[in-house]
C-alpha cells in the first residue's frame, strides 16, 4: 500500500495488489439470494479484518454506511462481530436482514407449503384491486394477478412473523424482474414489449428452493448484534463506537438506485412513487443545494470544471456527489473510535470521454476530514465481462461509442 499526502495524491503509479483480488474460500450461496447492482465482493470484509488484526485494531463492531444487500453484514456476523449498516433503500435493507439471519429450516418449509396451499385455494374468485399505474406499465394482467395472489398468500401464511415474512418477501422481490417486461440483463429501466415473462409460481418455487439451501449453508451467528437501518448515510449518529468501516459508495455516474429497484419498492408497499427515494441518495440530482462548486475541495473542482462548459446539469450532479462524499468522509471519521480504520472500495469512471477520478477526490476528502494517514492500493475487478463499454440501454458492448467500463478499482484505508 502507498501512503498518500495532500500535496501529492498520485494514483498513476499504484500497481495492482494481488492480495485484494481474490478470496481464499468459495462465496456462500447466501450472497446470491437476490440480484443487486455492483455487488460488493464478500472476501473484501475478510481481507479487511486481516488487515485490522495486523494493525492491532481490536474489531468489536463493523459498520457499512452504504450497506446495500448486506454482504459486509453477513461476513461480520459470521465472525460474531457486531454490525451497523445504513442504506436509503428499504429493498436493500430487506435483503441484508435476510442474509444476516439463519432461520429454522423446518419452519421455513412449513410456511412455504402453507403459501402454496393458500395460493391454490385463493385462486377462485380472486380479483386484483388498486394496482399502482407504474406496476401496470411493467407487468401484463396475468402476471399482476398471479403476483397479487402470491403476495396475499405470503402475508396470510407468515402470521406477521417478521423474520419469516422477510425471507419470503425477499424471494418474491427477486422474481419480479423475470416475471415483468423489464429488459433482461439491463442495468437501467428498459421495457421489452416482446419479452416472454417467466411463470410466477414456478419462479417462486425455484427461488425458495435455492434460498432454503443458502439458509442451511449459512454461518450467520446468534452471538452478535446486527442492526440494519434505513436512512441517509449523511445523518448517521456519530457516536465514536465503530472500530472498522468497510464500505463501497455508489459511483458518481451510476443510475439512480431507486429506479433500479422500483418494482420491489412498489410491490412491497415501500413507496407509492419510487422516485421519493431519489432525493436523499448520495449525489442525487434532485438536490436543491446551492453554491455546490464553491464548497468542493481542490480535486472536486478540478474534476467538475470541464463539465461546466459542456454539460451544466451533469456538472451539478457530479458536484453534488463529491460534496456528499466530502461529508461522508467527515461522518466516517466521527463514527470511528481512536485507532479505528475506514476501508473504502471505489472505482473511477468516464463520461463523454472525460476521466472522472473518484478515488483521488475521496482520498483528499479523507485527509481533510482528519484521518492521520490514508493508504491506497488497487485491485482487479474479478469476473469482469470482457466487453468494456455499455450501450444506451445499459447492456455490455464492445462498441467504443458506449460508456467506458473500468476493470480496476481502488481500496483506500483511512486511519484515525
Amino acid at each position: 500500500m502507498i501512503e498518500l499526502n495532500k500535496e501529492d495524491i498520485n494514483f498513476d503509479n499504484i500497481e495492482i495488489n494481488e492480495y485484494w483480488n481474490l478470496g481464499d474460500n468459495i462465496e456462500h450461496k447466501v450472497h446470491k439470494i437476490h440480484t443487486y447492482p455492483a455487488k460488493f465482493p464478500s472476501f473484501i470484509t475478510q481481507k479487511a479484518l486481516e488487515y485490522a488484526l495486523s494493525e492491532k485494531i481490536n474489531v468489536k463492531k463493523i459498520a457499512d454506511i452504504f450497506c446495500g444487500c448486506g454482504t459486509v453484514a453477513y461476513e461480520a456476523n459470521r465472525e460474531s462481530i457486531d454490525f451497523l449498516g445504513y442504506d436509503i433503500n428499504p429493498v436493500a435493507a430487506l435483503i441484508a436482514r435476510v442474509k444476516s439471519r439463519k432461520l429454522e429450516s423446518s419452519k421455513l418449509e412449513s410456511v412455504f407449503n402453507s403459501i402454496i396451499r393458500r395460493y391454490k385455494e385463493n385462486r377462485e374468485g380472486f380479483q386484483v384491486k388498486d394496482i399502482n399505474l407504474r406496476i401496470k406499465y411493467w407487468f401484463n394482467d396475468t402476471e399482476i394477478l398471479e403476483l397479487s395472489l402470491l403476495k396475499k398468500s405470503i402475508k396470510e401464511s407468515c402470521n406477521e412473523e417478521k423474520e419469516i415474512e422477510d425471507f419470503f418477501f425477499c424471494a418474491f422481490s427477486n422474481i419480479l424482474k423475470p416475471t415483468s417486461k423489464w429488459l433482461t440483463k439491463s442495468i437501467k429501466p428498459q421495457l421489452d414489449p416482446k419479452k416472454k415473462q417467466a411463470d410466477v409460481i414456478n419462479s417462486f418455487k425455484s427461488q425458495i428452493k435455492f434460498m432454503l439451501k443458502a439458509n442451511q449453508e449459512s454461518e450467520a451467528s446468534q452471538n452478535s448484534m446486527v442492526e440494519i437501518k434505513i436512512g441517509n448515510s449523511l445523518e448517521i449518529d456519530k457516536s465514536n463506537s465503530i472500530d472498522l468501516i468497510v464500505t463501497s459508495p455508489p459511483y458518481v455516474t451510476s443510475y439512480e438506485y431507486a429506479d433500479l429497484h422500483q418494482l420491489s419498492l412498489l410491490w412491497l408497499d415501500y413507496a407509492d412513487d419510487y422516485r421519493d427515494f431519489r432525493k436523499d441518495s448520495i449525489g442525487s440530482s434532485y438536490s436543491s443545494e446551492e453554491r455546490i462548486f464553491s464548497k468542493l475541495n481542490k480535486t472536486g473542482k478540478e474534476i467538475v470544471e470541464p463539465f461546466l462548459e459542456v454539460d451544466k446539469p451533469k456538472a451539478k450532479s457530479i458536484g453534488k456527489y463529491y460534496l456528499d462524499m466530502q461529508k461522508i468522509a467527515n461522518v466516517s471519521y466521527d463514527m470511528l473510535r481512536e485507532n479505528g480504520a475506514a476501508l473504502f472500495v471505489i472505482g473511477n469512471t468516464e463520461y463523454k470521454g472525460i476521466h472522472i477520478n473518484n478515488a483521488k477526490h475521496l482520498a483528499l476528502s479523507l485527509l481533510e476530514s482528519g484521518f492521520k494517514k490514508v493508504y491506497a492500493t488497487k485491485r482487479k475487478i474479478t469476473r469482469k465481462i470482457l466487453t468494456p463499454y455499455r450501450d444506451s440501454k445499459g447492456k455490455f458492448t464492445s462498441n467504443s461509442s458506449g460508456k467506458k467500463i473500468y476493470s480496476e478499482e481502488f481500496i483506500l484505508i483511512g486511519r484515525k
